[in-house]
């Protein structure tokens, strides 16, 4: 059986590499694509983020694998479930930062109630989710009901 602390490290690795894989190839799709209302910035952003001035992309990816730690913490189920579980994290992900992350930054909540806004970060975050899930599936961990079905 895999410790939770095992399942907690691995979720953390998942989550940050699926910011520098999947979030950021889907930040560069819509950046290329420059669809009118949802353009986004160059991918990989370096500019400095408070409270400690890191780049952008190393926050992205610090709070990125705190969310794939939580997530290898409580999903429980077969790895051919990974995908989907990791699209409803990245749907909670995003949901997170739409209320409560925009709350906390003084940012408009919901962004706006604009719908690219949403579709922006609905696509991004639930790509990264995917990701995720994937990275998971791939990774050399068991849940804990596999464990306790092996010993059945």
């Amino acid at each position: 059986m895999v410790s939770i602390q095992k399942r907690i490290a691995f979720g953390f690795v998942a989550g940050a590499i699926s910011v520098l894989t999947f979030h950021q190839a889907a930040w560069a799709s819509f950046h290329y694509l420059a669809l009118p209302g949802l353009g986004m910035p160059p991918p990989f952003p370096m500019d400095a983020v408070p409270p400690f001035h890191v780049p952008r992309i190393v926050s992205l990816c610090f709070w990125g694998g705190v969310w794939g730690a939580l997530f290898g913490a409580v999903w429980r189920g077969p790895r051919s479930s990974n995908w989907w579980a990791g699209i409803i994290l990245g749907v909670c992900a995003a949901l997170f930062g739409l209320f409560v992350v925009a709350a906390i930054k003084g940012s408009p909540i919901a962004g706006g109630w604009v719908l690219n806004n949403w579709i922006r970060s609905l696509v991004i975050n639930g790509t990264w989710g995917l990701g995720v899930g994937l990275l998971l599936a791939l990774l050399p961990y068991q849940t804990a009901a596999r464990d306790d079905h092996a010993y059945r």
